[in-house]
């Protein structure tokens, strides 16, 4: 079955969307664009493509990124999340795709698809990079307020997915904090820890930053207000390393020498950095495949939002989180 990519998702709606169809057609991986379809055909004649090689799914209403999630459901009922998603419900596709509106693909989600049984809360785990490849970060932004036993089911979750996505047999979870003693952290981290620590997971303990990026673990658990500005801290420590070595290199004659020398170096490291590179968060707690990108998302970014989709899918991901979440949490 296909995998259904939000085509009023991106800022730039559709064109990323589009353009990312129509790629992801000549690899192979068709997917349902789903969207307001005048709208989608009227662009794909504004860049020269024949709309009838792509897989169109009408859905007339669509949801800003301004949009309340809870009033965009009421008042856009035939938005193309809402339609996306009940395509998953049904069995008609395996995967929804997006880089819309956080709030509303969340809400969308819970309503459509629902949570899975035993999880108060879903939550959406990036993959970031780190010096010995990538480690599942979660809450990026669904929960800004969590309880401890919330904690322990992004582990259990964040855990099979770490497992599934690098091929690892016991991933090790760790909890952010300020300090990596047990009793350093806030009021939450400290009533968390214990609950993670004998819950039978591979539980690191404590993890700072550094720690984090060092590799020291496989998945980091922490409240989505915490995860979000960590989140964000990191691609604008990121991008800001790579302007100011922009700005030096194109400054200096000998530092245009060195950079020609160091290129390969200079990609390897781009590429490791660059958030299109996984394209989406996936939404950890319903039932059913979900996976939300930047607004801000090109074409590439929504392609690797796919592939990542396609591999979650091959993996027998969801069926292991499922027994995961039955054997581990009360």
């Amino acid at each position: 079955m296909s995998i259904v990519l939000d085509a009023m998702g991106s800022d730039e709606f559709p064109v990323p969307e589009i353009l990312a169809a129509v790629e992801l057609n000549r690899l192979g991986e068709p997917v349902l664009l789903v969207g307001k379809k005048e709208l989608i055909e009227n662009k794909c004649k504004e860049l020269n493509i024949d709309s009838k090689t792509l897989d169109i799914v009408d859905a007339p209403d669509i949801v800003e990124m301004t949009d309340k999630p809870v009033e965009s459901f009421r008042k856009k009922p035939n938005n193309s999340m809402a339609i996306g998603l009940s395509l998953v419900k049904e069995n008609k596709a395996e995967a929804f795709v997006t880089a819309g509106n956080t709030g509303a693909a969340f809400f969308n989600a819970i309503k459509i698809l629902d949570r899975l049984p035993k999880i108060s809360r879903p939550a959406l785990a990036a993959i970031i990079p780190v010096k010995t490849g990538k480690c599942v970060f979660m809450d990026t932004g669904a929960n800004a307020d969590c309880r401890p036993d919330f904690l322990l089911e992004f582990a259990v979750m964040g855990s099979v997915y770490a497992g599934k996505v690098f091929n690892l047999s016991s991933p090790s979870v760790g909890l952010l904090s300020n300090g990596e003693e047990s009793g350093k952290g806030n009021q939450l981290v400290k009533d968390a820890y214990p609950i993670l620590e004998s819950s039978g997971l591979n539980f690191y303990g404590n993890i700072e930053p550094k720690e984090i990026y060092a590799g020291k673990v496989n998945c980091v658990v922490t409240d989505g207000f915490s995860g979000n500005v960590f989140l964000k801290t990191s691609e604008a420590v990121g991008k800001m390393i790579t302007d100011l070595l922009k700005v030096n290199i194109s400054s200096r004659f000998l530092s245009k020498i060195g950079y020609l020398l160091a290129k390969p170096a200079f990609v390897g490291l781009k590429k490791m950095m660059d958030p299109s590179e996984t394209g989406a968060a996936i939404l950890l707690g319903v039932n059913g495949l979900v996976f939300v990108g930047h607004g801000r998302s090109d074409a590439r970014a929504l392609v690797s939002a796919v592939k990542l989709a396609r591999s979650t899918i091959k993996s027998g991901f969801m069926s292991a989180m499922k027994d995961e979440i039955q054997s581990r949490l009360p």
